[in-house]
């Protein structure tokens, strides 16, 4: 799923670029799988199909979705849809308030239950202390077997951007075991410079597979990140897997800063999207973006490695992974 970008807010001064970077991240996920494009309106969606002709894109595994949004990143507003235990999807619908930050999420806010009709999956409401628990899709990674990381500056802050006033640890991880199936946490400390989400995983920690770890290096001391990605690596390395062995931890290069009017932007190659027959990934007209596409590459075998270039995107303080959310198949079982 992908909602075509409108909030020219989000990108302001560079909007015009943003609607062709979309168009090239649905063409390369059309080659692979099908796409449910969020659109505003009849009109946006036939701008949207222009575009996409225009570029090459296979239309056919393209459909659309006319629903008003606050804004595109669909990551942090759409619900996570894992296997319930009679085999079949349920659409566990977490609350969304802009990340304890901006005043434009009613909209937002009401996608996971028009998706999940949408998709006919049944709607699971995450509660917690008789409310409705805040929580973004970038705020936490999983291996799916029953292993979740997330950070403590986006979770457990007690001042800044608070999700769920109140919550402590144990609370969000009762909430992952019982709403995702999660027994096994890994508590990183500090996100990324430039992030506006204040902590998100999805921009320095990503599983490539159940026992695979990619997480973000900094190489030179003077910059900002360094020190919090440095003891996130020995954290990490610490840390056990669901079954009590230790992760196959790889360190993934981060480019030099990107910085536009004057902020810095949360680039990182971690946020990058993973479709059924590629991985695409965030590039940055950097030196380092050649060595982050070879190591994404070996912890990937069978997979296309397709840089999109983001220098553009990121100025929304978001890329690949921020914009996206996928929709698991069913189970064969499920599906008889």
């Amino acid at each position: 799923m992908v909602a075509w970008p409108h909030n020219v807010r989000d990108w302001p001064g560079k909007f015009p670029p943003i609607r062709w970077v979309y168009t090239e991240i649905i063409r390369q996920v059309a080659r692979f799988e099908q796409v449910l494009v969020i659109v505003q309106s009849s009109a946006q969606e036939k701008a949207a199909r222009r575009a996409l002709a225009t570029a090459g894109a296979d239309l056919d595994p393209v459909r659309f979705m006319v629903r008003q949004t606050d804004r595109s990143w669909l990551r942090d507003s759409m619900p996570a849809i894992v296997r319930g235990t009679d085999g079949g999807r349920q659409s566990v619908a977490f609350s969304f308030n802009a990340w304890a930050k901006y005043d434009d999420y009613s909209l937002d806010r009401r996608l996971p239950e028009a998706i999940s009709e949408r998709l006919r999956i049944p709607l699971v409401p995450a509660v917690r202390q008789g409310r409705r628990v805040v929580l973004e899709g970038g705020a936490f990674d999983t291996n799916g077997r029953g292993t979740l990381i997330a950070t403590e500056e986006c979770l457990l802050h007690d001042r800044v951007q608070v999700r769920n006033p109140g919550f402590t640890r144990a609370d969000y991880e009762t909430l992952f075991e019982e709403f995702l199936g999660v027994t096994d946490v890994i508590w990183l400390g500090r996100g990324i410079a430039g992030d506006d989400t204040h902590g998100h995983v999805d921009d320095l920690c990503r599983f490539a597979d159940e026992r695979t770890i990619l997480i973000c290096r900094e190489d030179d001391p003077r910059d900002v990140n360094y020190s919090a990605l440095a003891e996130n690596a020995e954290r990490l390395r610490a840390a056990r897997l669901q079954d009590g062995s230790a992760p196959r931890v790889v360190s993934l290069p981060m480019p030099s800063a990107v910085h536009f009017d004057g902020m810095r932007l949360p680039a990182s190659y971690a946020n990058f999207l993973v479709t059924n027959g590629s991985v695409l990934v965030p590039t940055f007209n950097d030196a380092n973006d050649r060595r982050a596409l070879g190591i994404i590459a070996e912890v990937f075998p069978g997979r296309e490695i397709v840089g999109i270039h983001a220098v553009d995107l990121v100025w929304g303080l978001g890329t690949l992974h921020c914009l996206s959310h996928e929709i698991p198949a069913a189970s064969p079982e499920a599906r008889t």
